[in-house]
């Protein structure tokens, strides 16, 4: 299964936001979260560009950061097959987030389902929407999309949205350099 348009923005928001916002390794370089409040709010602004480049207030960088830990989390337990666990973490983002539905009318006149928090404000509103893409990737047992990369030391995550669900790295360069080394491997 593929998802909406929507619900995988969400994810793919989610998965922006922890490699943005973890410490860790991305294809064997040191990630390390950015340490000044400005820096915080561009790399936010950046991992939610999609059609245009939001601003991000130091309230919503704090909200957002303080919910990036359990999303992290989510997709942890998703890789790992730790179904239950995923699902105790969502419960409690959700809970945390306040998410409710609602239906927003889109320019065309269409509705769509959208999540937003108690306020539909910036940071509550994406915190709750991340909490509503993860429980719909539950929800619709396509829990197995959500990774961990299986690169030598990367741990970066990502959503997987290709056709038949086999996505193993979080980009090709991780990809590439797992293949290299397998070859260099057989080579010896």
């Amino acid at each position: 299964m593929r998802f909406d348009s929507h619900i995988e923005r969400l994810l793919t928001a989610a998965a922006r936001l922890v490699n943005v916002l973890s410490p860790g390794l991305d294809g064997g370089r040191e990630v390390a979260v950015p340490e000044t409040a400005a820096d915080l709010r561009t790399a936010i602004g950046a991992a939610l560009t999609f059609d245009h480049q939001p601003t991000v207030s130091a309230a919503a960088a704090r909200t957002l950061t303080a919910v990036i830990p359990d999303v992290r989390a989510v997709f942890e337990s998703a890789a790992a097959g730790d179904t239950a666990r995923a699902a105790r973490l969502t419960n409690g983002l959700l809970n945390h987030t306040g998410a409710r539905p609602r239906l927003n009318a889109d320019a065309d006149g269409t509705w769509h389902l959208h999540f937003h928090g108690p306020t539909d404000s910036f940071g509550p509103g994406w915190a709750a929407g991340l909490a509503a893409g993860l429980t719909m990737a539950l929800g619709v047992d396509e829990i197995g999309r959500l990774g961990v990369c299986s690169a030598d030391r990367c741990d970066r995550v990502y959503v997987d949205s290709s056709r038949n669900g086999t996505r193993q790295f979080c980009s090709t360069r991780c990809q590439n350099r797992t293949k290299a080394a397998a070859h260099r491997a057989r080579r010896t």
